[in-house]
């Protein structure tokens, strides 16, 4: 089966500090795939390099039949990558509708639209269309960020950290729509995670960093192992 996002040995720098060391990810078409590890380890640096924010000092990043070189953020966008980064960045000031409407920025005149799966998924959106993003719960916010990524029709959708923060009613919310975008869209979805139980939930295929490497990778069931816990416990 080819990937529907490969990440192929990249390394990443911080001026002199090497962050990443030969990272290989790959995610398969229609199936959820967990970066897990402790904090400080490169979940957000490898998220942020497949976005187009940091760029990889070695390796390369295949997306599609694409290889994302120097490929601006927005241009990796209008490819079909949606990413939702840590903290949310939804922007305060704006209505919700705004913020989801910001989207539209890659998109053809003609698919200018709020699908209405979006709001089937996260009902809560479409009775607060006209609040600003800024007076949302912190739960809500993350729903309205993974929404406006959602708006831009992404083939790939990559999350940072979704659960953190949220209270556990949003939290089991977002795991069925992750669920349902895998299963009803075919959508091909990565994730950086922490929360162990949300993981063996739902993903597939699971990547555990340590230090700036992947030092293992297999199944989902593959966390209930002692040996790939350690890596994984404060």
């Amino acid at each position: 089966m080819s990937a529907a996002l490969a990440i192929n040995a990249i390394d990443l720098h911080y001026g002199a500090a090497q962050a990443l060391k030969g990272i290989s990810i790959t995610c398969r078409p229609g199936r959820i795939t967990a970066v897990l590890g402790r904090n400080g380890v490169g979940k957000s640096s490898t998220l942020r390099a497949i976005a187009g924010i940091n760029h990889v000092s070695s390796g390369d990043i295949v997306f599609g039949s694409a290889v994302l070189k120097k490929t601006a953020p927005y241009k990796r966008a209008r490819l079909g990558l949606g990413y939702v980064p840590q903290g949310r960045e939804i922007f305060p000031l704006l209505t919700v509708r705004e913020n989801l409407e910001t989207g539209y920025a890659g998109l053809p005149r003609g698919e200018r639209n709020i699908p209405d799966y979006i709001f089937e998924l996260f009902p809560v959106l479409k009775s607060m269309l006209g609040r600003r993003g800024g007076d949302l719960s912190g739960g809500q916010q993350q729903q309205l960020a993974i929404a406006r990524a959602l708006v831009t029709r992404p083939k790939v959708l990559v999350l940072d950290e979704p659960t953190e923060g949220i209270q556990p009613s949003i939290i089991k919310d977002i795991g069925r729509a992750l669920q349902f975008l895998r299963d009803e869209k075919g959508m091909t979805i990565l994730l950086v995670e922490q929360f162990l139980d949300f993981c063996r939930e739902i993903a597939d295929d699971i990547y555990v960093m340590d230090r700036g490497e992947i030092v293992h990778w297999g199944p989902a069931a593959d966390l209930d192992r002692p040996d790939v816990r350690r890596h994984l416990l404060v």
